[in-house]
This record gives C-alpha cells, structure tokens and sequence, in this order.
C-alpha cells in the first residue's frame, strides 16, 4: 500500500458525510473532477473500494464504513494538534466554528457575532445553525469546535458551561389578556402550539407542560417561533417561547404576552465543547462573551 495524504482523508471524510462528489467539492472547494480523481487514487493507494457508486448518489461500502471512522479519528487529532499551536499563541485567530440551536441563534447572534469581534478581531467566525442532535453529531466528528444549546447534555465526551437561565412566556391572542394566566398544569389542557419534532425547546416544553408524548398535529405544529406566533395571532391557539424571543417575534404580532408562575418554566442556556481541545481556555473566555451578549 502506497501512502496517502492528510488532504486526501479531508476529501474522504467530506464525501462520506455529504454522500454527493458536487456537494463535497464545494465543501472543499475544488472542481468536482479534481476531487473525483483524489478518491480514486486514494481508493487505488489502499487497494479497496471505498465508495459503492450509483447513478445519482453513493455510498461506503462496508470497509469505507469502517475506514471513516478510523479517518475521523486521525483527522481530529491533526486539528487537535493544529488547535494546540493557536492555544499557544498571544492572539487567538483561525477559524471558530460555532454551533447555535434554532431557537437562540436569531436573537443571540447579532449581539453577540459583535462582541466576538471586538474582543477577537483576527477570528474568523463560522456559524452553524441546526437542531441540537445534529450539533452534537458534527462537534463529536470535530466539525464544529463549541455550540450553544440548552442544557443538559449530559455527553462524558463534553465540557457543559452554563451561561444563564431563561424563563418560558406564554403568547396567546390579544382577546385573552384579561382572561387568568393558565397554570403550568393547566397548560396541557389547552391547545397549545408546539415546534415541529426535532427542537428540544419542544422536548422542553412538552415536560414542563407534564406532556408525556404528542404525535405530530396537522395544522398545528410550526418550524419556527416566528411561525408559532403568527398562528396564534390568526387564533390558532397558544404557544410558549423562549424569553429572549419575545422582543423579536411579538414586536408585529397581534397577541398577548405573559409572564407565567416565577421560575416555573425556564431553560439553561449553555455552551459545550470537547473536551479533548486544547482551546478550552478560549472557549471558557468566548463563553462570557456569550453570557455578556444574553444580558
């Protein structure tokens, strides 16, 4: 077996994630040719086929399976390496990709996307906006370096630094703002509006609301807060949003917002991390820049 490159584990591993030669030349940004030629000789170095080829898309055969987690591994530990020069030096500069769930990402980012840049201005930052197990699944792969979830979660792989706690406000149509505040148990009763499966503010929700399970509802059901509290305005029923929401997504809406029971619905909002980087001490210090950004 010849030897093979770092470069060609990068094209590898971007092929076998993306399943599509287009889609991962982009991501490498090279001509889809010129990655096509590096897996073939990648493939003919090792003597065995890696990729089972069809008409419109491909996939690993069973050693490909096997040899991606073996490149994973390898390539983590080169950025892992490379991440340990940075920790080194003065200034921290490169590339941070950054993680961030739906539900705090458009009301956090514009503060805080600011401040990451007064403090660290040779950073170059790159923001990744995705439901939270898809998060944990490209920062365990190492291609995300730190996101910002809602806590716990509870991965022995992962550093959990929380950052603060928000309360949950209930939205519901103008006309019911004189009518009492449903109780967090009497809440289940309601029609309540929820996020689409997949959002732990949903998971969230649904237990504090003593929910044991919901089966997608036709109609009722949203992909975003921004969706949710339009259906309320068009008297759809009531949701529940996140604090930090509320200035954004109610400004234009014609409903009511209130604040239930003191600390009875709340999330902790934090940030996580490998713990294997040696950029810990800066992700600590990008944390209370997040945790300034929130207030």
């Amino acid at each position: 077996m010849d030897n093979f490159t770092l470069r060609q584990l990068r094209y590898f591993e971007a092929l076998a994630h993306h399943g599509h030669f287009g889609r991962a030349a982009d991501a490498c940004a090279i001509s889809q040719p010129a990655l096509s030629v590096q897996i073939k000789e990648l493939e003919e170095s090792l003597g065995v086929t890696l990729f089972e080829r069809a008409a419109r898309n491909i996939r690993l055969t069973g050693f490909g399976e096997d040899f991606a987690k073996r490149a994973r591994a390898i390539l983590q530990s080169v950025d892992e390496l490379r991440d340990l020069a940075r920790a080194s030096r003065e200034t921290f500069s490169g590339k941070l990709r950054l993680g961030v769930i739906p539900t705090i990402a458009p009301y956090l980012l514009p503060t805080l996307l600011r401040d990451l840049g007064k403090a660290h201005p040779a950073l170059d930052i790159h923001v990744r906006e995705t439901l939270t197990p898809r998060l944990i699944e490209e920062l365990a792969d190492g291609r995300l370096d730190a996101a910002i979830v809602a806590l716990p979660i509870n991965i022995p792989s992962f550093t959990e630094v929380p950052l603060f706690a928000e309360g949950f406000f209930l939205v519901r149509q103008k006309r019911d703002a004189k009518l009492p505040v449903p109780t967090v148990d009497e809440l289940h009763k309601e029609r309540l509006l929820m996020l689409e499966e997949g959002h732990c503010f949903r998971d969230q929700a649904m237990a504090f609301c003593n929910m044991q399970s919901l089966a997608p509802r036709e109609g009722l059901d949203g992909s975003s807060l921004s969706t949710l509290v339009q259906m309320v305005g068009a008297g759809l029923g009531m949701t529940l949003i996140p604090e930090m929401a509320v200035p954004v997504e109610t400004r234009s809406a014609k409903v009511a917002v209130e604040a239930l029971g003191k600390g009875e619905l709340s999330r902790t909002v934090g940030m996580i991390w490998r713990t294997s980087t040696p950029l810990a001490g800066q992700f600590e210090s990008i944390a209370e820049i997040v945790k300034a950004a929130a207030r």
